[in-house]
């Protein structure tokens, strides 16, 4: 009898512990839509997550409009998200690698040189979820969103002033998404489609003055089958006379029901501390990882890492426990923070030189050390938050030339003014993929210059690798591989700083992704890149940040950084910009990175005025090119930026060339 109620109490009280680890973690429901066994030991499941979070939890009030988001009826604020997960049918690792997606899309596995299918050799288990709430269901299965609630004046519409951007691409356009963005997003709906005050500009460079476009000659309508002032529209805008290559537009107008996008990151950390803590949800579906985990790591990329960089900025790597979420993060290729806690944010859209000039993120802090601005006139860093609660992971920063060129990069490493290197701390390291680009590319990219085909995907596998040993096994990964004042390898822009070559035929600009100080008002809070903006913002015209970038040698290659097999044994001159071709503003920065390859022979080089050796000089013939990439290969992996199944498959590849065949 005493062992029967033993027995019960112990049920009950396991049962409880149960209950309270998922109300705790604040996913209330999951649902499995579908369970595929997969052919190398693993199944995917995919399926829908439902949660809620308290408005008024410390964690959580710090997320913009969440007061102001309908409730349920115990004052929880709720959303739900898809997800996808990929396990291991037996041999767990331990390791929960959660890959952010960008624009709800899981670039693990179509990009990125097969790192799920590395994570799944290694026995990883992989996750996805939504997380970003303005992102359409554009392809069905794949594309991952988010649903949160839009905030509300006690039932009243929000109504705000939003900034947005076009530009056409290489023919005309009668009509443009009115969300502006290269991908599908929904738009802010304007609050009157005949709104005298919205203002629509175009002009030439993003530093000309620009001319406004009379309001009689657009309108918020659609002209794609119907002539100008076409069919009204609240998510579309159409110009008479179409919008024309060579010219950046740009419109204000007021708008309406913006949505509690700030919750992405609540539900982020949320759904993995569920998948790492609790057993079921609060109906009893199981928690299909329980208890295969011992670490987690986040990596996003390009826009998703700015996502991981305000995550770990606004404390959410501490989950309603107080537990760390995520003992490592990779912020790859992607150096600033995002406008996702933002009322009328815009996550899908990224400062250049050119477009999205001005948008927040580059405030400061900027830094993964305390730094005094003396611009901003304030003192912050990156790890304060999670200092403070001890829930700090560990970073590896990645970046490749680009972020340096158009993306401010250095501003991670350096004091404001360009003066001084900062440290950064023991849990972080920060590489630079040398000479490399964004994405990389081949052949002609609609640019003066061929497409940089330097790829950072093999290197990048390794430095994870490295990340999964720190977290899982306390190994140290490799020291970090940056330019730097200190060494002269991080230098100003211009060409005798830089030391860039005089090629033929290749125009040199030193321009870059400039960084002013810039005020969007009081309602938005500088440090945290949250709050409401003021638009237009004020931009001040006194001193500017200092944006350095990477020196390079005789080849034009950056001398710092990871050196790639490329690098090492090149082919050319890589870099990290290219320049446009008419109409566009010939010395702005356009997309691709540049491949300027060496001439085959002595005479052909000589008869051109290349400085730089070509391929004949430097091999002397083909086994003599494999030779240098072996060379370049193993010493890679001896460093750890290289895997050896990585390194096979560039010598490979070198071998079946046809350099100096």
């Amino acid at each position: 009898m005493q062992g029967n109620w033993l027995r019960r109490c112990s049920v009950l009280i396991l049962f409880a512990f149960q209950v309270t680890s998922v109300l705790q973690a604040r996913i209330t429901r999951i649902e499995i839509n579908s369970t595929v066994l997969e052919g190398d030991g693993y199944e995917r499941i995919s399926g829908r997550a439902y949660g809620e979070v308290d408005p008024y939890d410390s964690r959580n009030s710090l997320i913009q409009d969440i007061e102001l988001a309908p409730k349920n009826s115990s004052g929880m604020v709720e959303y739900s998200m898809d997800f996808m997960i990929q396990r291991p049918t037996e041999g767990s690792n331990g390791l929960l690698f959660y890959d952010v997606m960008n624009r709800g899309f899981p670039m693990s596995v179509f990009f990125f040189n097969r790192l799920a299918s590395l994570m799944r050799e290694r026995g990883a288990t992989i996750v996805w979820s939504g997380w970003q709430g303005d992102v359409p269901q554009w392809w069905p299965g794949m594309i991952h969103t988010i649903q949160v609630p839009v905030a509300t004046n006690n039932g009243s519409e929000i109504t705000g002033k939003v900034r947005t951007e076009y530009m056409t691409g290489e023919t005309p356009k009668s009509t443009m998404p009115l969300s502006s963005q290269q991908y599908p997003h929904y738009a802010y709906e304007p609050v009157d489609l005949n709104d005298p005050a919205a203002v629509l500009t175009r002009r030439h460079r993003e530093s000309d003055p620009t001319t406004v476009i009379p309001r009689e000659d657009w309108a918020f309508a659609d002209c794609s089958s119907v002539p100008f002032p076409g069919v009204a529209s609240p998510s579309h805008l159409c110009v008479e006379g179409q919008f024309q290559p060579g010219y950046l537009y740009e419109l204000t107008y007021l708008a309406k029901n913006p949505r509690v996008l700030g919750l992405g990151f609540a539900a982020t950390r949320d759904f993995v501390a569920f998948l790492r803590h609790a057993n079921m949800d609060d109906y009893g579906t199981p928690n299909p990882t329980a208890g295969t985990t011992k670490a987690a790591i986040m990596q996003g990329a390009s826009q998703s890492s700015r996502f991981v960089n305000q995550f770990v900025h606004l404390g959410f790597n501490e989950d309603e426990e107080g537990r760390i979420v995520f003992e490592g993060v990779n912020p790859l290729i992607g150096p600033a923070r995002i406008e996702l806690n933002v009322r009328f944010g815009q996550p899908g859209v990224a400062s250049h030189s050119y477009r999205y000039h001005f948008r927040p993120g580059w405030e400061t802090p900027m830094t993964w050390i305390p730094v005094r601005d003396p611009i901003a006139d304030r003192t912050g860093w990156m790890l304060e938050r999670c200092r403070k609660s001890d829930t700090c992971p560990k970073v590896m920063l990645m970046f490749s030339s680009q972020e340096y060129r158009d993306k401010r990069a250095s501003l991670a490493t350096t004091d404001p003014l360009g003066r001084h290197d900062r440290p950064l701390p023991g849990n972080v390291r920060a590489y630079l993929f040398s000479s490399s680009q964004h994405v990389a590319s081949v052949g002609e990219v609609g640019c003066q210059q061929l497409g940089n085909h330097n790829e950072w995907q093999p290197y990048m596998r390794a430095l994870i690798v490295a990340l999964e040993r720190w977290v899982l096994e306390g190994e140290q990964p490799p020291k970090s591989m940056i330019p730097t004042i200190r060494r002269g390898t991080l230098v100003p822009p211009d060409q005798t700083s830089i030391d860039w070559p005089e090629i033929p035929g290749v125009n040199y600009t030193d321009r870059v992704n400039a960084l002013s100080l810039v005020d969007y008002g009081s309602a938005f809070n500088h440090e945290d890149a949250a709050g409401t903006l003021t638009e237009p913002p004020l931009v001040y015209e006194g001193e500017a940040y200092a944006v350095l970038v990477p020196k390079v040698d005789a080849d034009g290659n950056e001398i710092a950084g990871i050196r790639s097999t490329r690098i090492q044994a090149p082919l050319g001159t890589y870099t990290g910009w290219n320049l446009p071709l008419p109409p566009w503003p010939e010395d702005e920065l356009c997309g691709p990175g540049s491949f300027i390859p060496f001439a085959e022979t002595r005479a052909e080089r000589l008869a051109s005025g290349d400085p730089r050796l070509s391929l004949e000089e430097r091999y002397g013939d083909h086994e003599g090119y494999v030779e240098a990439v072996r060379g370049a290969a193993v010493q890679l992996v001896s460093e750890g930026f290289l895997l050896p199944e990585d390194a096979e498959a560039l010598i490979e590849e070198a071998e079946n060339s046809d350099v100096l065949k």
